[in-house]
């Protein structure tokens, strides 16, 4: 009879398994942290101006109330080629880097445009030493040419000719049933168009709304445009 073989203890062999690639591992945690670093830098660089809109929209004492009516959707200054008083190509985004108070009319300017006009010039003298801060612009269309006595009382305002008026209304959008002449038009610092004041405007009230405008945003518009 054959003899038996003694059982043998089972064995096992155990391999170790394979480790990440810390490489790989290492550049996946440095990317997280720049784009935290990022963020935190772009929220940094952006609180003073959300503050200050914060502070005009949110906070306000009962009874202060805009006259101008707040654009919800305020769309960015469009791309639009324009020619200023002497027949220079300005792009319309120049513009950005200062407060806007804007008008629409055309080159022929009628009683309704040259009242226009005038208010820009007077609300803008009365805001004392803060009127460096906004700009007073017209937008004419139509002729391309512009008379001498209105080249001469637009001296110190920005005038720029525009093509396309059709491109201004989409982008100013002026109210239901009215005309893209019969507003006056605030845009921000930084492009927006962010403020429309009604047809037939009542000039202290909207002076009190660029005044709160001007003054919520003193900690980080400064006067002129950074080149």
């Amino acid at each position: 009879m054959a003899q038996k073989t003694p059982d043998e203890p089972l064995t096992l062999t155990v391999h170790s398994l394979p480790t990440p690639d810390r490489g790989d591992a290492e550049r996946a945690a440095a990317t997280r942290s720049g784009r935290w670093k990022m963020f935190l830098i772009l929220l940094v660089c952006a609180a003073p101006v959300i503050a200050s809109y914060f502070t005009y929209y949110v906070i306000r004492p009962e009874g202060r109330r805009n006259y101008g009516e707040l654009i919800e959707a305020q769309p960015l200054l469009p791309a639009l080629a324009t020619t200023d008083a002497q027949g220079r190509p300005v792009p319309l985004t120049a513009l950005k880097g200062q407060w806007l108070l804007l008008s629409v009319a055309d080159s022929d300017c009628d009683a309704a445009c040259e009242k226009h006009l005038y208010l820009q010039r007077q609300l803008r003298e009365t805001l004392g030493r803060e009127k460096d801060r906004l700009d007073w612009v017209w937008l004419r269309t139509g002729a391309v040419e512009l008379r001498e006595p209105l080249r001469a009382a637009t001296a110190a305002a920005t005038v720029l000719h525009v093509g396309d008026a059709a491109a201004l209304a989409q982008w100013l959008q002026p109210a239901p049933g009215q005309r893209l002449e019969d507003h006056l038009y605030v845009v921000d610092p930084m492009g927006h168009f962010m403020m429309r004041f009604p047809a037939n405007i009542d000039p202290s009230r909207a002076k009190r709304d660029l005044d709160r405008l001007l003054r919520a945003s003193s900690s980080w518009d400064k006067p002129g445009r950074e080149n």
